[in-house]
């Protein structure tokens, strides 16, 4: 299963030399950047971990790139977004924001189903990364190896 959130989701992974020309058409337009990471892509996690600081006056692709090649190294088996905010209207409003890195195995979601008071069905997602802990979710193997 592969995840899906935000722009370009349902695309091949963008190249570097792509993800630089998006970063390059960010800048031209002036919006903030910043870089974030997560073990748990679930739908409802808006609070993924901030790599860095935004960068609100960056001008070069290529140090953004730099940035986002170190995570990937540091961080090789989490998701990674990369968010444009545009700050315009006086608030920071995501005006774009698409997956950089992903683990090489996504293990994906199941949907559980219970049955409450008069028959009522309630329905949620989760995802089978979370039966491991953090650290270990997208290793494979049951003693953690890859």
């Amino acid at each position: 299963m592969r995840v899906t959130q935000g722009a370009f989701s349902y695309l091949p992974d963008l190249s570097d030399d792509q993800i630089r020309k998006q970063i390059a058409y960010i800048l031209e337009h002036g919006w903030a950047i910043s870089l974030e990471r997560t073990d748990d892509p679930h739908p409802r996690n808006a609070y993924w971990d901030m790599i860095g600081l935004p960068m609100f006056d960056e001008t070069e692709p290529g140090t953004v790139l730099d940035l986002l090649r170190s995570a990937r190294a540091d961080h090789p088996n989490d998701y990674i977004k990369l968010n444009a905010y545009d700050a315009r209207l006086g608030r920071q409003t995501t005006a774009l924001s698409f997956i950089v890195n992903r683990p090489a195995h996504e293990p994906g979601f199941r949907l559980e189903r219970r049955v409450e008071n008069d028959r009522t069905m309630r329905y949620q997602l989760h995802a089978y990364a979370t039966d491991r802990p953090s650290g270990e979710r997208y290793a494979r193997g049951s003693n953690g190896s890859s």
